[in-house]
C-alpha cells in the first residue's frame, strides 16, 4: 500500500510538473521536451563541480588546476605536498610556462636556511622616505586585500588568525577594519573609492576618522586602492542582501540597500593631488602610504615616476595587480579583458621606475595568482619585494573553486552572509591551515633560492627563469617582458644585507652574489 502510494504520489508530481512545462513559455526547451528537459539545468547547473572531478586533467582547469589546489590543500594540512611518477605538465608545448634555472656550484647556506618559514623582506616599508612608522616585513608573502562583506566573519577570522601565527600582514580589504580583522594579525588598511570606515555622513574622506581607526588596531600600513585586476575601473556593489545592520556600522553607510563603490577617488582628481593626499596621510598616522592599482595606460606611471623624481613627495610601496581577475566578482568581460596580465604589466611598472633610478625608493608588492611557488619566484625575478595572496590563502582555509563567490551561495562559507553556510567554517581549525600554507610557501621559495644558488627570493634575476616561447624554444625572462634592472645606490650591499637579516649568527666561507 506505502509503495502504490509512493508511486502515486511520484506519478502526480511529474504530471504536475509536465503540465506547467507544456504551458509556460519562457523556457522552449522545457515546452518542447517536458520533465525530461531538468535534467540539462541540472547537469548545466553542477557542469563547474563535474569538470572539476570528472572530466579535465590535472593541469587543464582554471583558474587553478587539480594540480595546484592539491599542493595548497596539503600544505595547509601538512600533509605530504609531493608529487610522484613525473610531470603532469607538457614541458615541451606548454607556451608561457616558467623554467627556473638552477645552478651547481652556489655560496655556502646554513643548513637549516630553507627550514625556519621565516622569511623577511629585503627592505624596510618606508625607510627611504622616513616614516616615523617604517618597519621590514616579517614575511615576504602576506595576506591580500579581501573585505567583510564580501568574505564572511568566519573567513575572515580564520585569515587574520592565520596572519599571526604565520607572522604575515593582513589587507583589510576596501571594506573597512571589522571586529573579524583584530584577531593579532598585523593590518595594512586599505582604502578604496568609497572610503568605507574612514568617511562622513556625505561619503566623502575624513582624516579624523582615518587617525581613530588606525590607533584602534595593529596597521603597519596604509594601501590606497585605485584599482583591482578583477574590475579596473569599474568600481563595485555589495548588493542589499548582504548589506547586514554590521556591515552598515563598520562601513559607514545605510543598513538593506546597496552599497556602490565609485569607480575613481574623489579626494583627489590626478597624480598631483593624490601624491599630497599620501603626504597627507603619512604625516597625520606616521605609516608607509602606497596605492594598489592594476595596470593599464601607462601615462599615470610615468606621471608618478616624474612627480616623485625631486624626492620632496612619493609612495612607500607599490602594489601591481594583474588583469587575470581576482576574488572580486565582476562582468566577464572586465575579468577577460580589462588590463593588462601581472607579469606584463608589473615589468611595465617596474621598468618606468628603473629607468629613472627610484626602486630603491618603494616597495614593490605583486598581485596576482602569485601564492604558488613557481608563479611567486617569476614575480620576484621581475622585481618585486613582496607578494600578496587571496584566492590561495581562500583554497587553504577551505575554498573548492566552486566559483559561486558572487551568488552569496558558496557551499564552503567563504564568501556569504549566509548563516547557515558559514557556520560550517571553523576559524580555529581554518587559521591553522592559513599559517601552515604561508608557512610552507615561504619555505618552498627559500628551497627554490637555495637551488638558483641565492640566499633570498629577491636576489633571483630575470635572467635566471626561462619562458617556453612554443616550438621547443624557451627566452629568458628579461627577453620576454622587457625587463629594465634596478639596482642603484642600495643593489650592491642589497645581498649582504639580506644575509644579515635572514642569518645574524652566521659566517660564511664565500661571499654571497
Amino acid at each position: 500500500m506505502k509503495l502504490s502510494r509512493l508511486v502515486g504520489g511520484a506519478v502526480v508530481a511529474v504530471g504536475v510538473v509536465a503540465a506547467r512545462d507544456l504551458t509556460q513559455k519562457k523556457h522552449a526547451l522545457t515546452r518542447n521536451f517536458p520533465v525530461i528537459a531538468h535534467a540539462r539545468y541540472l547537469l548545466e547547473t553542477i557542469g563547474p563541480e563535474l569538470r572539476q572531478y570528472i572530466v579535465t586533467s590535472n593541469e587543464e582547469e582554471r583558474p587553478f588546476t587539480r594540480d595546484q589546489r592539491t599542493w595548497i590543500y596539503a600544505s595547509s594540512k601538512e600533509e605530504n605536498n609531493y608529487f610522484g611518477f613525473g610531470t603532469d605538465v607538457d614541458v615541451e608545448h606548454t607556451q608561457g610556462h616558467a623554467y627556473i634555472k638552477h645552478r651547481t656550484f652556489a655560496s655556502q647556506l646554513p643548513d637549516d636556511h630553507d627550514k625556519t618559514g621565516r622569511l623577511p623582506s629585503a627592505k624596510i616599508l618606508g625607510g627611504p622616505r622616513g616614516r616615523a612608522k617604517a618597519f621590514r616585513p616579517e614575511s615576504v608573502v602576506n595576506i591580500s586585500a579581501m573585505s567583510f562583506g564580501s568574505m564572511s566573519s568566519a573567513a575572515i577570522t580564520a585569515l587574520n588568525k592565520g596572519a599571526a601565527a604565520a607572522g604575515c600582514m593582513h589587507n583589510t580589504g576596501e571594506g573597512g577594519l571589522s571586529p573579524y580583522h583584530r584577531n593579532g594579525g598585523d593590518i595594512v588598511l586599505q582604502i578604496g573609492t568609497a572610503y568605507f570606515g574612514c568617511r562622513d555622513e556625505h561619503g566623502n574622506f575624513d582624516l579624523a576618522r582615518l587617525q581613530d581607526v588606525v590607533a584602534s588596531a595593529p596597521v603597519k600600513a596604509i594601501e590606497i586602492k585605485l584599482s583591482q585586476g578583477a574590475k579596473p575601473g569599474l568600481g563595485g556593489l555589495l548588493p542589499a542582501a548582504k548589506v547586514t545592520r554590521e556591515i552598515a556600522e563598520i562601513r559607514g553607510i545605510p543598513e538593506g540597500k546597496d552599497c556602490a563603490s565609485p569607480s575613481r577617488h574623489t579626494a583627489f582628481g590626478d597624480v598631483d593631488s593624490m601624491l599630497d593626499f599620501v603626504e597627507r596621510i603619512a604625516d597625520a598616522t606616521g605609516l608607509p602610504v602606497g596605492i594598489k592599482s592594476a595596470v593599464g595606460e601607462m601615462a599615470f606611471w610615468h606621471e608618478l615616476a616624474r612627480l616623485m623624481s625631486p624626492g620632496d613627495r612619493g609612495v612607500d610601496f607599490v602594489t601591481v595587480d594583474g588583469g587575470e581577475g581576482g576574488t572580486g566578482a565582476s562582468p566577464l568581460i572586465f575579468a577577460d579583458s580589462i588590463a593588462v596580465p601581472y607579469r606584463m604589466g608589473f615589468s611595465r611598472v617596474y621598468g618606468t621606475f628603473a629607468e629613472l633610478g627610484l626602486t630603491d625608493r618603494l616597495t614593490f608588492i605583486g598581485s596576482a595568482k602569485l601564492g604558488l611557488p613557481d608563479n611567486a619566484v617569476v614575480a620576484f625575478a621581475l622585481g618585486a619585494d613582496l607578494v600578496n595572496v587571496a584566492r590561495e590563502a581562500m583554497l587553504a582555509i577551505g575554498c573548492i573553486q566552486s566559483q559561486k563567490c558572487h551568488t552569496d551561495k558558496c557551499p564552503t562559507g567563504v564568501a556569504t552572509q549566509n548563516p547557515w553556510l558559514v557556520h560550517g567554517l571553523d576559524p580555529t581549525l581554518k587559521s591553522e591551515r592559513c599559517a601552515h600554507y604561508i608557512t610552507t610557501l615561504r619555505k618552498e621559495l627559500m628551497k627554490v633560492s637555495a637551488a638558483v644558488g641565492v640566499a633570498h627570493p629577491g636576489l633571483i634575476t630575470a635572467d635566471d627563469v626561462d619562458i617556453f616561447c612554443g616550438d621547443y624554444e624557451a627566452r629568458s625572462l628579461a627577453a620576454v617582458y622587457g625587463y629594465k634592472d634596478g639596482w642603484g645606490e642600495l643593489g650592491a650591499d642589497l645581498a649582504d644585507e639580506i644575509i644579515r637579516v635572514m642569518h645574524p649568527q652566521a659566517t660564511f666561507d664565500e661571499p654571497v652574489p
